[in-house]
């Protein structure tokens, strides 16, 4: 597909479209929707934006590329003002007193915010229906789920409610709802864009993720919020990626897979057998393709889930209902902080920060989180030693196709084990895009780390080609 943004800004530079009806149009396709993927609408800011634009323009003044264009924020992201519920029962009237960094970036690029969107609570879930403000449906088969943990974000974009919108993505949750539902989901490099302002899930593989249904409205997005934030220290400065750089793909020689990925019993026989075919695909082309050896999927959701739900116990121990969120009162200040967390924390989130302090308490620290922390080194030892032999590394999304609403609840290992072709890209910390091509959930690209351009342009290059 065209770039959205492209066409949009020539269509309010040539005065076809005022800036104002195209936030009303997708403000009242917002609110009659389906799909469960409104948390809060943002009306009100957004008209008074639009009118600025619209003023801008009349007045014969140049509007930057993403000045007018309707977006979406996952509703993990602090905005000044706005209520920021992560989809749970103890933030559900709680409000930001700042907005993150990556957020206020788009802002000032002119960008619209339009919505926050649903989401799986704080970010734990692969489904999106861990929240409060029910589940969110798949775009194309209301039955199914839209993906999580930025269902509503991905659901939002395939429906063409907002132009672009931020997820978040630590093990996969930009990349699987952009999956299932179809369109471009990127995970940069860890560090490429700040993460001061959102919730944190788990630090370490945490990354703001864009979602879009175009690569050049991907590249966009992900420019402007790209470069080092001194609140966010594990950040860095990036070079801007160029619409002419990403066109061209000629670099790409070799494509490297994991064989036992695709030999897994796990995988769904139409997805191993589209994912192959594209392999061929891409062959004919006169690109090598050379088969690696990884960590076992189960090794790879393990590893991060210990280390992710141990993160998870520690950020959100500071969850108690006293300075902020809603407040339970108990018979005591140790009763108030129990009944706080066990009543408005998800069942998810209470099964995670469980799981996070075993993994911590003294006795089992040495042997399980130790241990996963040295797994991870040496998955990311293994990805070094493969992007020595191969450009890019070319994954399915998930290993099946999107499950029916209420499965994922019932079974919360399958649910984690839906992410187990995504959280080993995760642990590396590497540049990672979904594509909607080539399986029923797409393709996963993934290359060296700081090297997003190179995810983008073989993301071109199978546009064309499958």
């Amino acid at each position: 597909m065209e770039s959205q943004i492209h066409k949009i800004h020539q269509q309010l530079v040539s005065k076809e479209i005022s800036c104002s009806k195209l936030v009303q149009e997708r403000l009242d396709l917002l609110k009659s929707n389906t799909h469960n993927t409104v948390n809060s609408l943002l009306d009100t800011l957004a008209l008074e934006l639009a009118a600025k634009v619209d003023a801008k323009i009349e007045n014969g003044e140049e509007i930057g590329l993403l000045e007018g264009i309707p977006f979406g924020i996952k509703d993990v992201y602090m905005v000044q003002g706005t209520y920021t519920t992560a989809s749970s029962d103890l933030l559900k009237k709680y409000k930001s007193s700042f907005t993150a960094t990556a957020i206020q970036k788009l802002f000032d690029a002119g960008a619209i915010p339009l919505v926050k969107e649903n989401c799986d609570s704080f970010g734990h879930g692969s489904s999106s229906e861990n929240t409060i403000f029910g589940a969110v449906k798949n775009a194309f088969n209301t039955e199914l789920v839209a993906g999580g943990s930025s269902g509503g974000s991905a659901v939002n974009v395939a429906k063409d409610y907002t132009v672009f919108s931020i997820g978040g993505d630590t093990g996969g949750s930009v990349r699987q709802p952009a999956g299932y539902n179809k369109i471009y989901g990127l995970k940069p490099t860890y560090g490429r864009i700040s993460r001061f302002g959102l919730m944190a899930y788990a630090s370490s593989t945490d990354c703001v993720g864009p979602i879009a249904k175009s690569i050049e409205d991907i590249r966009i997005v992900l420019n402007i919020m790209s470069g080092k934030d001194i609140k966010d220290q594990t950040t860095y400065q990036s070079k801007k990626i160029s619409k002419e750089s990403i066109l061209k793909s000629d670099e790409i020689k070799t494509i490297g897979y994991f064989k036992n990925f695709i030999e897994n019993d796990a995988i769904d026989a139409q997805v191993k057998s589209d994912f192959l075919a594209s392999i061929e695909k891409i062959k004919a082309k006169g690109i090598a393709i050379k088969e690696l050896d990884f960590f076992e999927s189960d090794t790879l959701v393990s590893t991060y889930y210990t280390l992710a739900m141990a993160e998870t116990a520690s950020n959100l121990s500071r969850l108690d209902g006293t300075n902020y969120g809603n407040r339970i009162e108990g018979s005591s200040l140790k009763d108030t902080y129990s009944v706080t967390r066990s009543d408005n924390f998800s069942e998810e989130t209470k099964r995670r920060i469980v799981g996070g302090n075993q993994v911590l308490s003294q006795g089992f620290s040495d042997d399980i989180y130790l241990k996963g922390l040295n797994i991870r080194d040496q998955i990311s030892e293994n990805f070094e030693k493969d992007f020595k032999e191969v450009d890019i590394i070319l994954s399915p999304v998930t290993p099946n196709s999107p499950p029916k609403i209420g499965d994922s609840l019932k079974d919360p290992l399958a649910m984690y084990l839906s992410d187990a072709y995504t959280v080993g890209f995760s642990l590396g910390q590497l540049p990672t895009i979904t594509v909607p091509q080539g399986t029923e959930t797409g393709l996963q690209i993934t290359a060296a780390k700081n090297n997003d351009e190179l995810v983008l342009k073989f993301a071109n290059f199978l546009k064309d080609t499958i």
